[in-house]
């Protein structure tokens, strides 16, 4: 199918040396990003939610801090087991 698109110039002569370099088309390179780009999209939206798995309890152990990474690794490794 034949169309016409409107490329500011710079970005179209970018594009024609890019193809050259590449040893394609102006077509192909533009049918490759826009395969790209559309490719992104769709793998956006097709995400499901992450469900995680929970368990009774009363939430976060003493001493935890889920945004000081390197304290949540020291408890882990049981470094304050006295906690």
């Amino acid at each position: 199918m034949r169309t016409t698109i409107r490329l500011p110039d710079g970005l179209l002569e970018e594009a024609k040396r890019h193809a050259f370099e590449t040893g394609r088309t102006l077509t192909a390179l533009i049918e490759d990003a826009l395969r790209e780009a559309l490719g992104r999209r769709r793998s956006e939206t097709t995400r499901h939610p992450v469900r995680l798995t929970t368990f009774r309890g009363g939430g976060l152990q003493r001493g935890v801090d889920l945004d000081d990474s390197a304290s949540l690794r020291d408890h882990m490794n049981g470094a304050d087991a006295s906690m």
